[in-house]
């Protein structure tokens, strides 16, 4: 018999030492550059919280004593009926964050050309984009004179 087939075999010694790796690389990780964001259901749970807990402290006179009350009444009503929601559609949360990134690429796409032919120099630099060529139809003009139409739709 071979010295491999003497010693029990670890099915899950593979799997447990990735697991380790894995543990090891995250504690690094968060030693260095601290602790990661949450989820977007948990990072909107910390939004309520800090907005209500605002709210609640701002001083008597903006409200009036009467209004402070009925004020952090109406900050826990609401902080009440946002926690089920976040509770039961955490994944809703998430695919909103990931909505909202994609519409701030799209409108720094529409945007970005817009904004370098605002940029553009003039001077004789090589470097330089194109001069303007003088025709309405030529998209390097940047339209019709006057006011500038970003179309997003």
């Amino acid at each position: 018999m071979s010295e491999a087939t003497d010693r029990p075999v670890d099915d899950d010694a593979w799997a447990r030492a990735c697991a380790e790796d894995l543990e090891e690389e995250k504690a690094r990780r968060r030693a260095e550059y601290g602790p990661q964001p949450g989820t977007a259901a948990e990072e909107f749970r910390k939004l309520v919280d800090a907005v209500a807990d605002k709210i609640s402290s701002l001083p008597a006179p903006l409200f009036g004593t009467a209004a402070q009350g009925t004020v952090r009444q109406l900050v826990e009503q609401a902080k009440s009926a946002a926690q089920p929601v976040i509770e039961r559609n955490p994944d809703v949360f998430d695919h909103l964050a990931a909505a909202g990134g994609e519409l701030l690429a799209a409108y720094r796409s529409a945007v970005e050309g817009q904004e370098r032919r605002w940029t553009r120099h003039t001077g004789d630099d090589p470097a330089a984009p194109e001069k303007r060529s003088g025709d309405p139809t030529d998209p390097r003009d940047g339209g019709p004179a006057g006011g500038e139409h970003i179309d997003l739709d």
